[in-house]
């Protein structure tokens, strides 16, 4: 297949704070990925660079053994960096293989186990108003689900002044909407163990679907004490890299829905394998993805081949997104339209998704460098974001 032989690689950083990621083959064929790290595009762009030399003059239909290589190769694995360059690799070779083939990415994966995908989308919650006034956007935009926020910056021992503000802008919710809009809570890991059970007791009569990260993915084993403590299904994952980072986890049996993200986790090969993980120790998987439209697509073609998929994050009107937003860059943004609270399977050839190369490379002129604020508690200490 020497016509399949990778030729060219490109990287575009692009706002608000997105790497893409081009491959082109001898024949033409191209396939696109993001590998990026959040506040760290740089560096992931730097690995990538590190890493064509195992990728030039490759077949680009050797989809696993390229993986195998760039996560083995090296002495020092895993981690995000590393992860990631990988992850925006491999979305980019199923994307070709898809192409090549003319057929959907899921088709590769042993084809789709459902016709469309439950969505929900973000709507902050640091201020109530605000709340209400995105949660009735993104109803009107036929979101179902939405995700938010539970705190803002928290001490590692509050007051409980403030242990009772938390509960107000799911109350808002639930009085507005009843039942009908489920909503995630995010502690974001902002929330160290002595403060969870007592946020959780605040948060439980409102319903939450899930609470997602009560503690940092470094402090699990805190899990062992706050999963039996409630029935709300807990999550976690974003900020875990590979199946091994996972295995622990799983076997411990203190989580609900693992969100591993496609740009940070390995791609579609190494979600997809943690999916199915997860399948077998009967965990629930819904893909973390604040990010642009190519990890999007990714993230659902393995919700569309993984029987334990049951929602999936969309970044679309984000407050990270200033000025450019997740349909932005794309030719095709149709394929995203959410009915019902639900996106349809992709029809396309490869992930489906057609991006608008003359915009992208306008979005490269302009750049980012987009960090994550720093917070401080009032006496002046480092405070989680």
């Amino acid at each position: 297949m020497n016509d399949l032989l990778i030729e060219k690689v490109e990287l575009f950083k692009v706002p608000p704070r997105w790497l893409f990621l081009k491959i082109t083959t001898k024949n033409g064929l191209i396939g696109w990925g993001e590998p990026v790290v959040e506040g760290k595009a740089a560096t992931v762009e730097a690995c990538v660079h590190e890493l064509l030399k195992f990728i030039i003059g490759r077949c680009a239909n050797d989809v696993e053994d390229i993986w195998q290589t760039l996560y083995a190769g090296g002495f020092y694995r895993g981690g995000p960096i590393l992860m990631s360059a990988l992850s925006g690799i491999d979305q980019a070779l199923w994307d070709i293989k898809g192409k090549y083939l003319n057929v959907p990415v899921y088709e590769l994966l042993g084809g789709a186990v459902r016709k469309k995908m439950k969505m929900y989308c973000w709507i902050g919650g640091d201020h109530p108003e605000v709340v209400l006034e995105q949660a009735r956007e993104k109803v009107q935009q036929g979101f179902k689900a939405v995700k938010m926020n539970a705190t803002g910056a928290f001490a590692w021992i509050d007051s409980i002044e403030k242990v009772k503000t938390v509960a107000q802008n799911i109350k808002l919710l639930r009085e507005e909407f009843g039942n009908q809009l489920d909503v995630g809570l995010d502690f974001h890991g902002r929330i160290h163990k002595g403060m969870v059970k007592r946020l959780i007791d605040e948060l439980a009569p409102y319903d939450p679907l899930f609470i997602e990260e009560p503690v940092l993915s470094e402090n699990n084993e805190a899990l062992n004490h706050i999963y039996p403590y409630t029935s709300i299904p807990i999550a976690t994952g974003e900020r875990m890299f590979s199946r091994w980072d996972f295995k622990e986890l799983l076997h411990r049996g203190t989580v609900d829905i693992i969100q591993p993200d496609l740009s940070h986790a390995g791609g579609i090969s190494e979600v997809r394998r943690i999916a199915s993980m997860a399948e077998a120790y009967d965990v629930a998987l819904a893909p973390h993805c604040p990010l642009g439209p190519i990890a999007l697509a990714s993230c659902l073609h393995v919700d569309f081949t993984s029987i334990n998929a049951f929602i999936q994050e969309s970044s679309l009107g984000i407050h990270y997104n200033q000025g450019f937003d997740l349909l932005d860059y794309m030719e095709n943004p149709e394929v995203f339209e959410v009915t019902d609270g639900c996106i349809n399977l992709l029809k396309g050839p490869g992930l489906g998704v057609e991006i608008n190369e003359e915009k992208l490379r306008e979005g490269q002129k302009l750049g980012h460098d987009w960090n994550n604020p720093i917070w401080r508690s009032p006496d002046g200490s480092f405070a989680e974001w």
